[in-house]
Order: structure tokens, then C-alpha cells, then sequence
């Protein structure tokens, strides 16, 4: 009776007999490929009438991203993923703040990240306002 791949998936996604609550449906959603969102932080960024350039292109499904905001006065901040544990509220990619400093100090530590992981991806944007427009946890 139909597809037998469809209920395959059905039991997958929730005990027999029982569907998946729309909360329950979001968390199991799959959160959006790096490429894709780094895409779309791009274009609104462009939207919003600021510099932002691709510097690292980095594993297409999920490699790490890091934003560095370059405040144009000598001061940059290199914002990075989340802790697993606050990264992910309602499948949402979250953000922390990594380092606040001068830019050849973001420079190094994004050397240093790059040394630890060779498929992360690293976006600048230039923003005198220091404004991330970035989903960040709280400290």
C-alpha cells in the first residue's frame, strides 16, 4: 500500500503511532549548510549597504564560520561558533565573541584557528557602527 519508502521515513522521524510535534519537527529539521548561510549573510549584508567579503572558503556542509568585523578606527572583533550547548536554539546557528582587539591580533588567532581547522570559513565585514548582525549567545 504506497510507497514503502514514506513510512520508513515516518518511523524514523516519530514512534509508530505517534507525529512529530511542530517543535519536535523544527529540531529534527537539518540545520542550513555552511555554504548556504554564508551566502545569505553575505547578500544581506550587501542589503544593508556594508563591505562584507568571502576571505576563506571553507567544507560546504558544515565547515566552521568566523566573522571578523573590522570597526575602520583600528579595533576589529572575530566572532566564532557557539558551544555546541547554546549553539543551537530552534536549529538557529549561534555566534560568540572570540577576540576584541587590534586587527593583527585577529589576524593571529585566525591563523591559529585556520592551523586547527583547515575547512572553516572566515568572512570580513567592515561596519564603523561594530555591529555583527550576528545571532549571539549571551556570555
Amino acid at each position: 500500500s504506497g510507497d514503502p519508502r514514506r513510512g520508513c521515513q515516518a518511523r524514523r522521524a516519530a514512534p509508530r503511532g505517534r507525529k512529530l510535534s511542530l517543535s519536535e519537527g523544527f529540531r529534527a529539521m537539518a540545520r542550513l549548510t555552511s555554504d548556504f548561510w554564508v551566502s545569505a549573510y553575505l547578500r544581506q549584508m550587501a542589503h544593508d549597504g556594508l563591505v562584507a567579503v568571502l576571505r576563506r572558503r571553507g567544507a560546504a556542509e558544515a565547515g566552521a564560520i568566523f566573522v571578523k568585523l573590522d570597526r575602520l578606527d583600528g579595533t576589529a572583533a572575530l566572532y566564532g561558533p557557539a558551544p555546541q550547548a547554546l549553539a543551537e536554539t530552534g536549529g538557529e546557528r549561534r555566534f560568540q565573541l572570540v577576540l576584541d582587539g587590534d586587527p593583527a591580533t585577529i589576524e593571529e588567532k585566525v591563523e591559529r584557528e585556520r592551523r586547527f581547522d583547515p575547512d572553516l570559513w572566515l568572512i570580513e565585514v567592515e561596519d564603523r557602527s561594530g555591529n555583527p548582525r550576528l545571532p549571539l549567545v549571551e556570555p
